[in-house]
């Protein structure tokens, strides 16, 4: 199958990148129809254009929640294309969409840098390579990123996710050193590691609510600690929980940079409890706390699992507090 998409290749490519902003974005589903598995484009963008009504800044396409894994490499420029032109449609011009762009090899990972640029996508997200694990060490890990940074026509956003990559960890002398590169503008922490966060905000002068500093994008990678790294220098979050809550994401994060410390950490506690659900049931679960609150969904590609009956009343009821709140907002 070829990459096609309905908008044309050239515009997209000439198209001035869409500044990343601080606030909160959310790492997209990816919905699929439920018998064939085919990619649900419709509601792909649907999907997107409520988000960004909800007042997220970026969207994050072909990423862990987008199961990128499973998608094919003609399949992922569908999906940033198809949600780059719902958001333009709707009058979004100024989220931005990232793109997941991970592979094993450098080729390949440039390859899909090239493709999310074709498809309208403003980033590419990179977790380190660790399918040969036993051969990523900070050598190797250094020179993938660089030679990737030096050939992709978008800049890079690093993601630190351990749980992803076979236990790897980047620490925050290797970010700060990778980050030197000038087509290298973020990381994103879903290790949950505060203080890691700190260290590299700090020597990147990166950009908060308050302060533009460098430009530089140090993101929470979860929902549950939104407050807790803009404390310490972060510029918001790229959270799952916003694709089921949205507007309780960018509530907590409007609640901190108002000054309402004491708000937003109740916020961020209440947010905290039903992101939780989500974590623990995961894709399925999401997809399924979707689907039982807005009407669409659906299910996660084989061979991850649908949940029971059960599982989906557990996650219902679990996030029924949260979507109260959202609701309300």
């Amino acid at each position: 199958m070829a990459i096609t998409a309905s908008t044309d290749v050239a515009q997209q490519v000439n198209r001035p990148r869409v500044p990343l902003l601080p606030g909160i974005y959310a790492p997209t589903m990816t919905f699929f129809d439920p018998e064939t598995e085919d990619l649900d484009l419709p509601t792909i963008r649907a999907h997107s254009v409520r988000l960004a009504r909800a007042g997220l800044v970026g969207l994050v396409t072909c990423g862990s929640n987008g199961e990128a894994v499973h998608l094919s490499r003609e399949e992922k420029a569908l999906v940033t294309s198809a949600t780059r032109e719902a958001l333009d449609e709707a009058g979004f011009h100024h989220v931005s969409v990232m793109v997941g762009c991970s592979a094993q090899s450098v080729r390949e990972t440039i390859q899909l840098c090239r493709d999310a640029h074709a498809a309208g996508g403003d980033y590419a997200l990179l977790i380190p390579p660790s399918y040969y694990r036993y051969a990523m060490d900070e050598t190797a890990i250094t020179q993938y990123f660089l030679r990737v940074a030096d050939a992709s026509p978008i800049a890079l956003v690093l993601y630190n996710y351990p749980g992803a990559v076979a236990g790897i960890d980047m620490d925050s002398d290797l970010i700060i050193k990778l980050s030197q590169h000038h087509n290298i503008v973020g990381t994103k922490f879903t290790c949950a590691n505060t203080g890691k966060l700190a260290r590299v905000a700090l020597a990147m002068d990166s950009h908060t609510p308050h302060k533009k500093g460098s430009g530089y994008m140090a993101f929470s990678g979860i929902a549950d600690f939104i407050v807790q790294g803009l404390i310490v220098g972060g510029c918001g979050a790229i959270a799952g929980g916003a694709n089921v809550a949205p507007k309780a994401c960018v509530k907590v994060y409007n609640l901190f940079v108002e000054g309402k410390i004491e708000e937003a950490f109740e916020a961020q506690r209440r947010l905290a409890a039903g992101d939780w659900v989500l974590t623990k049931s995961a894709i399925p679960g999401t997809k399924s706390a979707i689907q039982s609150y807005f009407g669409y969904g659906g299910y996660p590609r084989q061979p991850l699992q649908r949940l029971s009956e059960d599982g989906v009343e557990r996650v219902r009821q679990g996030v029924k507090d949260l979507i109260e709140w959202e609701a309300s907002l």
